[in-house]
C-alpha cells in the first residue's frame, strides 16, 4: 500500500563547481535524488517539472516514476500535483540535495499523522523539503525554498502546532556546501562521478 507521494522538485540551480557544465551538474544532482526515492517502500516516486524541464525529468525517471508537469517550480505546485494524482499525503524534496539520507524522508512524513505540514530546513537558510496532508490547507502560504521556514508557514495556520519542524539537511548551492558532502554515505553516484571528473 502506498502511503505517500515523494516528489523530486526540479528547481533552478544558480551555481556549479568550477569546470563543471551547469546543466550536467543539475542533472546529476536530480538523478541522484530520483535514484534515492525510487526504491523506497510504500511511496510513489515522482518528479515535478516545468515544461522546459520535462526532457530532464524523462531522462532521469525510472519506469515507476510519475512525472508531474507544473507551471512554476514551487513546493506548493508540486504538492498540488500530488493531490491531483489522488494522494492524501506527499513530500517534496528539492532536487539540489543529492545525498539526502532516506531516513529523513520518513522523519518528514511521520508528523503528518497529527500535523498538516512538516518543514525540513536547509542548512544556510531556506527549505530542503516539505510534506503535507492533502488536499492542501487553504491557509498554506507559498513556501519559498530559498527564504522560507517553519516559522513562516506557521503564521497563517489556525494553530501553530499544525506545522511541524523536521530534521534539516544541506542543499548544494555554493562552494561551501561541497564540504558538507559525506563520502561515507551510500548513493549520490552521479554527483560523485561528476566531482571526481570521471
Amino acid at each position: 500500500m502506498t502511503v505517500a507521494a515523494v516528489v523530486a522538485l526540479l528547481v533552478p540551480v544558480a551555481w556549479a563547481p568550477p569546470g563543471t557544465d551547469p546543466d550536467a551538474w543539475r542533472a546529476a544532482m536530480a538523478e541522484d535524488l530520483v535514484d534515492l526515492l525510487t526504491p523506497l517502500p510504500r511511496v510513489q516516486p515522482a518528479i515535478a517539472a516545468t515544461p522546459a524541464d520535462l526532457p530532464l525529468a524523462a531522462k532521469i525517471a525510472w519506469p515507476s516514476t510519475r512525472i508531474y508537469e507544473i507551471e512554476k517550480p514551487t513546493i506548493r505546485a508540486a504538492l498540488a500535483a500530488a493531490a491531483a494524482d489522488g494522494h492524501d499525503k506527499a513530500a517534496v524534496i528539492l532536487a539540489d540535495a543529492p545525498d539526502l539520507p532516506a531516513m529523513l524522508i520518513g522523519k518528514l512524513l511521520r508528523p503528518l499523522s497529527t500535523r498538516a505540514l512538516a518543514i525540513a530546513p536547509a542548512h544556510d537558510g531556506g527549505i530542503v523539503a516539505a510534506a503535507a496532508r492533502l488536499p492542501l490547507p487553504v491557509w498554506l502560504p507559498e513556501l519559498d525554498s530559498e527564504t522560507g521556514d517553519a516559522v513562516t508557514a506557521r503564521r497563517p495556520a489556525p494553530e501553530p502546532t499544525l506545522v511541524a519542524s523536521a530534521p534539516g539537511w544541506h542543499r548544494l548551492r555554493g562552494p561551501d556546501d561541497l564540504r558538507r558532502l559525506d563520502v561515507g554515505l551510500d548513493g549520490w553516484e552521479a554527483t560523485r562521478a561528476l566531482l571526481s571528473g570521471s
